[in-house]
């Protein structure tokens, strides 16, 4: 498995919806960027200028929000995955 450094979060990318309410096929251009994803692996939290370890708020399991431009995506073992900083993340999803 991949494990993140510093305050990197990784998350597996939730599949968009192939179809609109009405029920219409979308061609995968038209689908948006997705924006939500469960967290697979946590970074150990970044440091603070005085050396201090600042503790990471999102944990392993937690579904969450994300800037749609911001991470890099990564293929690993045949499932899409995408690297960010915590600081990218918007929301937890309870």
């Amino acid at each position: 498995m991949l494990q993140p450094i510093g305050d990197r979060v990784i998350v597996k990318v939730k599949d968009e919806e192939e179809k609109t309410v009405g029920g219409i096929v979308l061609a995968s251009n038209a689908k948006e960027k997705p924006t939500e994803g469960e967290v697979v692996a946590v970074g150990e939290g970044a440091f603070a200028t005085n050396g201090e370890k600042l503790p990471m708020t999102v944990k392993v399991g937690d579904t969450v929000l994300y800037d749609k431009y911001s991470g890099t995506n990564v293929k690993y073992e045949d499932q899409k995955y995408l690297v960010l900083h915590e600081k990218d993340i918007l929301a937890i999803v309870k």
